[in-house]
């Protein structure tokens, strides 16, 4: 049998490569244009720079920045506050904020980590105070056993927390973990079985009455009302945990930036922490250690 005035054909591949060549370039073309967006921000003399609300001695330090260094070095700076913290490094990294000044760089590479943002830390420029609360007892000597004690539950500041209990020798860690990227799960000696509760920073100050201690920042408890003679230890600050000065990676040279981190690098800012007497500073922010 045969049939007449039909013809196989083998089926032509051209059309699907065309169309991968269209969504390849679209995709270059996308890309082209968000890279080129980047490059054509640039930062005029009155810069943004972020600090979290909630730690209003970050907002001090910008304003005396701004009023006492920033004029020598040609620029102005505005103090911008934006309490969530990844939505401000979105910011900076995309050029709406020329900087940020809330972060030690194990919190940045979180945020780098889980949302590639394009940012450096360029310098420290303080030291958070960081120490350990009690309702109930005027002594760090004084927790008993099976204390709750509560620490942070973001992984960096867990971390600070639970490094300091081991300066201090109230627990060890597992050798093999970095301490300043440690979790719960990474203590392997705790001797005075304490029990350990995860809550987020803001809400340390209000739980502080319902357990043994709580670890986090003097500026937290602070804006919780919490009086200072309520912590029973405040160790060295150390300087793996100071606060950055974090820029967006595509305006690290810009000319503006360039006087920003000038600025900010200017010896007075450090004596100014050494000396000023601002409740929202003192105690608070601490000069750079050197180690």
């Amino acid at each position: 049998m045969t049939y007449q005035n039909f013809e196989l054909r083998k089926q032509k591949r051209w059309p699907w490569l065309a169309v991968a060549g269209v969504l390849i370039l679209a995709i270059g073309f996308a890309w082209y244009h968000f890279a080129h967006q980047q490059r054509a921000v640039t930062f005029g003399t009155t810069l943004k720079v972020h600090f979290e609300p909630a730690m209003a001695g970050e907002e001090r330090l910008i304003q005396y920045v701004g009023e006492h260094i920033a004029p020598d070095y040609g620029i102005k700076l505005e103090a911008v506050g934006l309490q969530d913290p990844v939505q401000a490094d979105r910011a900076v990294a995309e050029g709406q904020y020329a900087a940020t000044v809330y972060q030690h760089q194990w919190w940045l590479k979180q945020v780098v980590d889980a949302n590639k943002f394009q940012l450096t830390s360029t310098m420290p420029l303080f030291q958070w105070a960081f120490g350990i609360y009690s309702d109930r007892y005027s002594d760090i000597k004084d927790l008993p056993q099976g204390a709750e004690i509560v620490v942070p539950d973001d992984g960096a500041n867990q971390a600070q927390a639970l490094w300091l209990l081991q300066r201090i020798g109230l627990i060890g860690l597992d050798p093999a973990v970095e301490p300043r990227s440690a979790k719960l799960k990474d203590i392997k000696d705790n001797p005075h079985n304490f029990n350990f509760k995860e809550l987020d920073l803001l809400t340390m100050p209000r739980a502080l009455n319902s357990v043994d201690a709580a670890i986090g920042y003097v500026s937290q408890f602070d804006a919780g009302k919490v009086p200072r003679d309520k912590g029973i230890l405040f160790p060295p600050a150390p300087r793996t945990f100071a606060s950055q000065l974090v820029i967006g990676n595509a305006w690290l040279e810009d000319e503006n930036i360039v006087k920003l981190k000038q600025a900010f690098a200017d010896p007075r800012l450090q004596q100014w922490l050494k000396e000023t007497d601002d409740p929202l500073v003192k105690g608070v922010l601490v000069p750079v250690s050197a180690e």
